[in-house]
């Protein structure tokens, strides 16, 4: 199925059903793509290739603040090779909705960079959708857009 299906078919299910934010320590299947997503921080700030390849979906569509959109092969590259390095990852402000087989996780990104050796902070907003996949997850999209000034 492609991204835009899928993503018009999950507005399409968010604007039908009555579903609710949950917080990050409620049951259910938001525990298990929350767990997911926190191995995916972990392996970005010490990347391996197994680890990020069996988190992110084959069809990743993962959309930078700046308006660089990589797939999964680009997207694990780049911080297996170092051009995206990421030192530390700290999550706040998340929330997580649960529709059906995916998971809707929302959070503030605050991250210390050295991409190419260059060393940077960077603070974003970021929306990753989880897809249960052969009952794992994987990040299906993700996109970061810079806070408002």
């Amino acid at each position: 199925m492609k991204i835009k299906t899928l993503l018009g078919l999950l507005a399409g299910s968010l604007a039908l059903c009555a579903c609710s934010v949950m917080p990050v320590g409620s049951a259910g299947a938001g525990d298990s793509a929350v767990a997911a997503a926190e191995k995916l921080r972990v392996a970005m700030v010490d990347p391996d290739q197994a680890v990020l390849s069996s988190l992110v979906a084959d069809d990743l569509s993962y959309g930078h603040s700046g308006g660089k959109v990589d797939t999964k092969t680009s997207f694990i590259g780049d911080l297996v090779a170092g051009n995206s390095d990421f030192v530390s990852i700290d999550i706040s402000d998340q929330t997580v909705k649960v529709v059906q087989d995916i998971t809707i996780i929302r959070h503030t990104l605050v991250a210390k960079t050295n991409d190419r050796g260059v060393a940077g902070n960077v603070k974003l907003h970021v929306l990753q959708v989880w897809q249960r996949q052969g009952g794992a997850w994987k990040l299906l999209a993700r996109q970061a857009v810079r806070p408002p000034a």
